[in-house]
């Protein structure tokens, strides 16, 4: 018996660290929407009286965090939740609704088409994904105080966004909603010049001959693939810019 005994606690998983644990907290509360951007989050000290740890170990939690961007610290103010960007890139992952309102304007979308669909070859090598694995696809056009600026072709992987079918994407854009249950994002983007075709330039009112700007992108959350999305947008009507 004793030789029983002393072999399944070997076997035994480690309890996670107090600080594991309390990073796994706050990652719940943003994922589950409970805090999302700009929320102050609870002091140390609460923390500390929560979990019943130490000063140290909650400051070494949300200083990882920190480290991760998935918070922001202000000395004197508290500790909030932070806009999630993409990492070591120079483009940060926003809503175009986001955008239009910070813009003055007002922010509306049209669902052309939203369906399931199995990943092919060639999608689950490009994506990193088993081949036949379900996939939600969406095509939604977003206007500018009625102008439309965007075309967002988006594919979404099932097992991560399991509702993403059942949202209301006239509340909320797709990327607002996955920054909920994906957040942390890394990826890859791509942006060109390409010339539309009949079905991007109707939705757009744009000419064939008009040229695009084109957003290709590809996101991962905690390594496993999360969206991909080619956002067409008109070249006369559209620009990128940001600071370096």
């Amino acid at each position: 018996m004793p030789d029983t005994v002393l072999t399944l606690a070997s076997e035994a998983s480690e309890p996670l660290p107090a600080y594991q644990q309390i990073k796994n907290y706050v990652l719940e509360q943003i994922q589950s929407g409970a805090w999302q951007e700009g929320d102050l989050i609870p002091t140390e000290l609460s923390l500390c009286d929560t979990f019943k740890v130490s000063r140290m170990t909650v400051n070494r939690a949300l200083r990882e965090l920190t480290n991760d961007q998935l918070l922001v610290r202000y000395k004197g103010s508290g500790t909030y939740v932070a806009q999630p960007k993409f990492q070591s890139t120079l483009i940060e992952i926003r809503s175009i609704a986001q955008d239009i309102r910070e813009r003055g304007h007002r922010h509306s979308s049209r669902v052309i088409s939203l369906n399931t669909l199995s990943a092919s070859e060639a999608q689950a090598r490009r994506f990193q994904i088993a081949p036949k694995s379900t996939l939600f696809h969406s095509v939604i056009v977003h206007y500018e105080n009625d102008v439309p600026i965007q075309i967002e072709d988006r594919l979404v992987d099932a097992i991560v966004a399991p509702d993403y079918l059942d949202q209301d994407w006239q509340r909320m854009t797709p990327n607002e909603y996955l920054m909920r249950v994906a957040p942390l994002p890394t990826g890859l983007y791509t942006i060109e010049v390409r010339l539309p075709t009949k079905d991007i330039a109707e939705p757009l009112d744009i000419p064939l001959s008009q040229p695009c700007l084109v957003m290709d992108r590809t996101t991962f959350s905690s390594q496993a693939f999360t969206s991909h999305a080619t956002m067409w947008h008109p070249g006369n009507r559209y620009k990128f810019a940001g600071k370096i």
